[in-house]
């Protein structure tokens, strides 16, 4: 399958609250004494990881946080411009589920698609 993805700059808008997406961040790796790398540069990344983005999220401390990305480690991080040491500076949808029109499944709709899509064993 050939895709298109479409990112949006977090400066020009933001996702739909509880929208899935790929989210660009990017920051710099703590230092290594033991890796022994010198060149800071080396250390700076922006990579794309999935996340969810969220208008209201309350982390497990009781913190509060508005339009932000949250990911699979519930790791918060904000869009770009905003305090934050790994800011997200783009985003994009993610594509459905293979056969569906749909991000998620649960419970009971799992097997009939996933039977639907990859047939009967």
């Amino acid at each position: 399958m050939d895709t298109t993805v479409a990112w949006v700059d977090v400066r020009e808008g933001l996702p739909s609250d509880g929208m899935p997406v790929a989210a660009a961040t990017t920051g710099r790796y703590p230092i290594d004494d033991e890796a022994g790398v010198e060149d800071e540069a080396a250390r700076d990344f922006w990579l794309v990881m999935p996340m969810v983005f969220a208008a209201r999220h309350v982390d497990a401390d009781g913190t509060e946080h508005h339009d932000c990305f949250v990911d699979s480690d519930r790791v918060v991080r904000l869009p770009y411009g905003r305090p934050c040491a790994e800011p997200v500076t783009h985003w994009a949808s993610l594509p459905t589920l293979p056969g569906t029109t749909v991000h998620t499944l649960l419970g009971e709709h799992v097997r009939p698609a996933l039977h639907e899509v990859l047939g009967r064993e």
